[in-house]
């Protein structure tokens, strides 16, 4: 059976199979069949020279973002589209696309073994709500106000999930399940860029007016965990204040990670009914990677992992998301983010401008 990932392959040899044509030469004959062995064996000899690329554009995010203090993800985006080349033709092209749908699914799915019912539970109903209505009404948002601007629905509900969860990661697990277009590839590339590059101003600005209206520590830190997009911008803006204020703006970021699951599932759920025939029997297939998600959030919660497992899980979660980024950029050019305009980044500054808002006037009014 043929994957997505054959498809997309597929497509990109029959694109510059074409252009040879055009020019008089024959059309390359089709590739021989794979060599009779183990099918993972066959896998790794397809995907491992792509993968490979990946990772190392991973490795050289990671050191320049460990070296300058900056967000790895905008580094993994930038340097990848820098070898965009490589997903024209050759032998990177399946390892690219496995790195851009398998690898980012495996990081989503291990992104639960950070969060245990307990940690939301501990934080009251306030938060509580207050984390359910900032995303529902966010992703709202984004979906009214594309519309306004022309932008298609897809990318509002994408960017909106990206500003209200948990930015990068979010984007990337709403796009994995969302109906794919010709622009899906540039739709999450813009997001990732956009919503990185204001978590970063955020992360800047937000610890300075929360000192300035004078918050306590546990306000600043619901402020600051309810409006910052990345959780690495909200641990950095909250432990810059103080180690309660870190704390409590850690737990609420990883409810808004939690989000992912229900908003996810719905999403898949939506997108399965339109298509008419992608649900069987009445009723949408659950995304292997969420239902891993709930799994790992159910059996931490049941205090089955040590402190050592959660941490591994967390390493290997972020490594397979800076690699799968690292292949999303390669996959999309400059002159593809340009032609979009300014429309998606003036979407994005409003989703945010109405998080932070929202989550304000719940600091202020109810805590």
């Amino acid at each position: 059976m043929a994957t997505d990932i054959d498809t997309d392959e597929a497509a990109a040899h029959r694109m510059f199979r074409s252009y040879d044509g055009m020019e008089g030469l024959p059309e390359a004959p089709a590739a021989a069949a794979t060599r009779a062995g183990f099918p993972g064996l066959n896998l790794v000899r397809k995907v491992y020279a792509g993968v490979l690329a990946a990772i190392t554009v991973a490795l050289a995010a990671t050191w320049l973002g460990q070296h300058y203090t900056a967000p790895v993800m905008l580094f993994a985006l930038l340097i990848g589209m820098a070898f965009h080349f490589l997903h024209e033709e050759g032998p990177c092209v399946a390892g690219i696309e496995f790195a851009s749908k398998a690898v980012l699914r495996t990081g989503v799915a291990l992104l639960g073994a950070r969060i245990t019912a307990q940690q939301i539970l501990a934080l009251g109903a306030t938060p509580i709500l207050m984390v359910i209505v900032g995303v529902a009404s966010t992703i709202a948002a984004g979906v009214l106000v594309s519309r306004a601007l022309g932008l298609s629905r897809s990318f509002g509900v994408l960017s909106g999930g990206a500003v209200g969860i948990c930015g990068a990661s979010a984007a990337l697990a709403i796009a994995s399940v969302l109906p794919k277009t010709k622009d899906s590839e540039r739709d999450v590339i813009l997001a990732v860029v956009v919503v990185t590059g204001l978590s970063t101003l955020a992360m800047i600005l937000y610890p300075m007016l929360v000192t300035a209206l004078g918050f306590d520590h546990q306000r600043a830190g619901l402020f600051l965990g309810g409006t910052i997009h990345d959780v690495a911008q909200v641990v950095g803006a909250g432990y810059m204040i103080s180690q309660k204020t870190g704390d409590v703006a850690t737990y609420v970021k990883l409810l808004r990670v939690a989000m992912l699951l229900p908003v996810v599932g719905v999403i898949a759920l939506v997108v399965a009914r339109g298509k008419g025939g992608g649900a069987v029997g009445g009723r949408a297939p659950i995304p292997w990677f969420l239902a891993g998600f709930a799994a790992l959030v159910a059996l931490n919660s049941l205090g089955l992992f040590s402190k050592p497992v959660v941490d591994a899980a967390s390493d290997v979660s972020r490594w397979c998301l800076v690699t799968a980024i690292s292949a999303l950029g390669m996959k999309t050019s400059f002159k593809d983010l340009v032609a979009a305009g300014w429309r998606p980044v003036a979407l994005m500054v409003v989703e945010t401008a109405w998080i932070a808002a929202l989550v304000l006037g719940v600091v202020v009014f109810f805590t």
